[in-house]
């Protein structure tokens, strides 16, 4: 969250509060305002909404604030902070309960790292090194499904060395031969960890994966795999 826009964002939506009707282009500006507002502070569990009224009062009428600047941003940093460990906790949580029970499904399969996988399809070419580079197809999920990134979606394989990419793809993709198609279940701590990425995968968040590993390249091979 950036908290300079939500900033922003709480200024300008006070003058709602006098809005009977969205009558004028300003009145719609501001309610659609307030309402991302509130949207963004759901995150956080403890919002009085009359504190934060007056703050966003105080502030458009230049009256003295009851806070200092510098001990407010501190208290929005900390409950931000407190917010994502709390978040990353439940996250570790959830997905370590899923690949518990993933493990006990018939076709996956469980390295000693955590790494799961299960085979749609197994092909016949080389296996990647961990400095190969690879081209391929592939659909990232988090736990409740959802897409957050596609290769299918764009109709652009992607290529990129192995070595340079999180550490369940790295070992998944060593796994496979040219050719294959897999699932990986990747836990927490080989995929973002709990930095994430923030708007795309939360903290301590494990990912699924469908991998179709379309081609290895050949000059980024040990002797003995391009003999293969």
């Amino acid at each position: 969250m950036r908290l300079k826009v939500l900033a922003g964002i709480a200024l300008m939506s006070y003058s709602l509060q006098s809005v009977a009707a969205l009558d004028t282009k300003a009145d719609k500006l501001s309610y659609s305002l307030g309402a991302i507002l509130a949207e963004q502070l759901k995150q956080f569990e403890s919002i009085n909404a009359d504190a934060l009224s007056q703050g966003i009062k105080d502030t458009l009428e230049n009256k003295p604030l009851a806070l200092d600047k510098q001990e407010m941003f501190k208290l929005i940093e900390t409950a931000r902070q407190e917010q994502l460990t709390d978040e990353a906790k439940k996250n570790l949580e959830k997905g370590q309960a899923f690949l518990k029970e993933n493990a006990k499904k018939p076709g996956i399969n469980t390295l000693e790292s955590g790494l799961q996988y299960k085979v749609i399809k197994n092909g016949q070419g080389v296996k990647p090194q961990e400095n190969s580079e690879v081209t391929v197809n592939y659909e990232g999920r988090l736990l409740d499904n959802k897409v957050f990134d596609s290769s299918y979606n764009r109709n652009q394989p992607a290529t990129f060395k192995l070595n340079q990419v999180i550490k369940g793809w790295t070992e998944g993709l060593k796994q496979m031969s040219e050719g294959s198609v897999w699932e990986l279940y990747i836990p927490a701590d080989l995929a973002y960890g709990p930095g994430g990425i923030p708007g795309r995968i939360g903290p301590n968040e494990m990912l699924t994966f469908k991998v179709e590993l379309l081609s290895v390249k050949k000059d980024s091979l040990g002797k003995e795999e391009k003999k293969k």
